[in-house]
């Protein structure tokens, strides 16, 4: 295995005076948690390995806060991992029906209506009734199944039998020479339970035999033995996640990103798709499909946008305000932006002290560029000159497709919470629009944020609780290690077959932070980035307002929108027929 260099990729800006500097994407702890719920999450670490790995034609969505092809690569080792893992259970299981002359495959039945159960259930946290009555049924009769099952070998260990008594053809003529009460049978004082022999017969001739004959200590020993050592391979497993948790994806070891086992993978593929994302993740420009421009920023928060007509200020008389344009806004808008990064304390030691959010805004001019019309996905303008070029054209333009916005992102809560504000100013025909368009990132699931916890929480178990761990999880391993293996061949065919390196590019179909977003915020997390979106509103809308001052036009009337807008108001420009404001109105149109 080589040690493989890690390219270089574009720096975020840096933090103006008063600013604190920013954590590098790579390094992040959104990356690292990302990371870890690709060991934690199959599904999670599919989609990741499918967008970013599978389908090589698709430019990977802007990475808000965190570095995707670090996560990609840690994805692919998961995975390695896993497969690795699955392959040795299920071989397990196949060496454990041989060993003891298929009497091992009583239990598979079981163990198949567990993992049945749980694609009935389904991943959601809460499933319909037609959902969860019928996974229940089936995980409950599997385990009363596995009860008793475990109490017959237990009882042959404890009593024993003696395994050289021959079968005589006659044990199933009559029901007094060879079948018990329960429909078991019964012979050399040895005896098999009905629900242990009816499982039997559906599994074919060799367990029916070996169930027919009975469990003698030697046999019952050896359903115990493959049993234990298919526990410790679910054991050793956790116990490698504990490990990786501990090491390089804790904290402290997560910073170092050259000794980064995933990262020195030696795999040609990977190195030149993590190339491409690097180039592309972090740059000034996105390259969007037409159904989601925005992809990779999170919800929508509150849209607006105000439209005014640029009317002379009374007071210059016969002067003619001058021509304002859409950089000339920008301007003036920039500077009072960035003005939130300074701290309110003046002295030093303060002001040093202080850890708001804000101080690590970032603002730039972004741009969107349709991916329609690319010959391939490395031909994207990503290049300095090519970027100036399109922002100098798309600024005063106003296009449909190619659109400049000034981008303000605040990265919250460990980059965890995202919040970007999306500006753009638009002067056309004596009228000037301003659109504001808030997104904010959720913060990452639950079972994320308490990776570190999970695998200290394993680490921490005694011995007799790490076997019980482990002994409870064992009947759904062969579900799950054929799932993996499964998934992983799907992908294998889809790489190998979907020709994706010579298809036409396209633009992101799913954005990795987004799918490891949790549904809502906590109250706290809601309070930051209402507070993040109205001091970044207030300012943007405070620097329009001085340059149209500034350009001798009136702003009286923009004034007023705005405070409509922001305010939570309603404000209707022209309206007919009756409206009615409040509850419990009756509203009549007569005449």
């Amino acid at each position: 295995m080589t040690q493989a260099q890690v390219p270089q990729q574009a720096q975020p800006p840096g933090p103006e005076p008063g600013g604190l500097p920013p954590v590098h994407p790579s390094r992040s702890e959104a990356t690292r948690l990302m990371a870890a719920g690709t060991y934690l999450d199959a599904e999670y670490r599919d989609a990741v390995i499918d967008e970013l790995y599978v389908h090589e034609e698709r430019v990977v969505a802007p990475s808000l806060g965190f570095d995707a092809a670090r996560v990609l690569a840690h994805a692919l080792r998961a995975r390695t991992l896993e497969l690795a893992w699955s392959l040795g259970i299920l071989f397990l299981w196949v060496l454990g029906a041989v060993v003891t002359r298929s009497a091992f495959l009583l239990v598979l039945g079981p163990c198949l209506q567990l993992g049945i159960a749980r694609f009935v259930r389904g991943g959601a946290a809460t499933a319909p009734w037609y959902r969860t009555i019928p996974a229940f049924l089936l995980r409950w009769w599997a385990r009363v199944l596995l009860a008793m099952f475990a109490v017959v070998v237990l009882l042959s260990l404890l009593q024993g039998s003696d395994p050289s008594v021959t079968n005589s053809p006659s044990r199933h003529g009559s029901y007094g020479d060879g079948v018990d009460a329960f429909g078991g049978f019964s012979e050399g004082g040895n005896t098999v339970p009905g629900f242990v022999a009816g499982p039997a017969r559906l599994l074919g001739g060799a367990a029916f035999d070996a169930a027919d004959r009975g469990f003698g200590p030697g046999l019952a020993w050896g359903i115990v033995a493959c049993f234990a050592v298919i526990a410790l391979c679910v054991c050793l497993q956790r116990v490698q996640f504990a490990r990786i948790m501990a090491n390089e994806l804790s904290p402290q070891g997560f910073q170092d990103v050259a000794a980064d086992p995933a990262q020195r993978v030696d795999n040609g593929r990977l190195h030149r798709l993590a190339a491409l994302i690097r180039a592309e993740q972090h740059a000034p420009l996105a390259v969007y499909r037409s159904d989601a421009p925005f992809r990779g920023a999170g919800e929508a928060f509150e849209p607006w946008s105000v439209s005014i007509q640029l009317r002379p200020r009374a007071s210059l008389g016969e002067k003619s305000p001058a021509r304002v344009s859409n950089a000339e806004i920008l301007r003036i808008v920039e500077p009072l932006v960035t003005r939130l990064r300074v701290p309110a304390p003046a002295a030093p030691a303060e002001a040093h002290a202080v850890r708001d959010r804000l101080r690590q805004l970032e603002v730039t001019e972004y741009l969107f560029l349709p991916v329609d019309g690319l010959p391939s996905r490395t031909h994207a303008p990503y290049g300095g000159g090519d970027v100036e070029q399109h922002r100098a054209a798309a600024l005063e333009e106003g296009g449909e497709a190619r659109r400049h916005f000034l981008r303000i992102r605040v990265g919250g809560w460990e980059e965890h919470l995202v919040t970007t504000v999306f500006v753009r100013v638009h002067t056309q025909g004596g009228m000037l629009v301003l659109e504001i368009a808030p997104h904010v990132l959720s913060p990452l699931r639950e079972d994320f944020l308490r990776a570190d916890r999970t695998a200290q929480n394993f680490a921490c178990r005694t011995p007799l609780g790490k076997a019980a761990w482990a002994l409870a999880r064992t009947p759904r391993s062969p579900v799950g290690a054929l799932v993996v293996v499964g998934r992983a061949l799907v992908s294998l065919w889809h790489r190998l077959t979907g020709g994706y390196a010579r298809a036409l590019p396209d633009g992101p179909a799913r954005s990795i932070r987004e799918l490891a977003a949790a549904p809502d915020a906590s109250l706290f997390q809601a309070m930051d980035y209402r507070r993040y979106v109205k001091s970044i509103e207030d300012r943007v809308t405070s620097g329009v307002r001085s340059a149209l001052y500034e350009a001798g036009y009136d702003t009286g009337q923009f004034e007023q929108k705005i405070i409509n807008v922001t305010q939570g108001g309603v404000m209707i420009e022209n309206a007919r027929g009756a409206i009615s404001v409040g509850d419990h109105n009756t509203v009549r149109n007569e005449g």
